[in-house]
């Protein structure tokens, strides 16, 4: 848990992961997106592609130098389900002025998404019920 707190639990690096999920790809539209400081949003994008969460792809503009473009590897959308779990506990803990911000959506047929704890064996479990943590060391 705590080497992936240091990863993604720092400021900026799941909104960067969620606006990356929404369709923003370059720089300056993270930067606005998010309001990250330039030099922050910099070392977040480096450190979410060096962990293998985010890769990048080079693109030019006509009659500017080539760049570079943010997507979501597999690990990337692994994490979609934590940010789906995080705004619902949001919406129903921190109290919303309006609707949120975010609302994620089945691509079938539009119903909301949400995050549930579901064993191996098929049953859903409720967050109530008694989970048991196993340590491997």
């Amino acid at each position: 848990m705590a080497q992936v707190l240091a990863l993604v639990g720092e400021r900026w690096a799941l909104l960067v992961v969620r606006e990356v999920s929404l369709g923003l790809r370059r720089f300056n539209e993270l930067e606005a997106a998010t309001g990250a400081p330039r030099t922050v949003l910099s070392d977040r994008l480096r450190r979410l592609t060096d962990a293998g969460i985010l890769a990048t792809r080079p693109y030019q503009l006509p009659g500017s130098r080539a760049r570079v473009e943010y997507v979501l590897t597999d690990a990337g959308y692994d994490l979609l389900p934590l940010l789906a779990a995080m705004s619902d506990w949001g919406d129903r803990h921190l109290g919303a002025a309006g609707d949120a911000e975010v609302v994620y959506r089945h691509g079938g047929c539009g119903g909301r998404v949400t995050a549930r704890l579901v064993c191996e064996c098929g049953e859903e479990t409720a967050p109530r019920e008694r989970l048991v943590a196993q340590v491997n060391r």
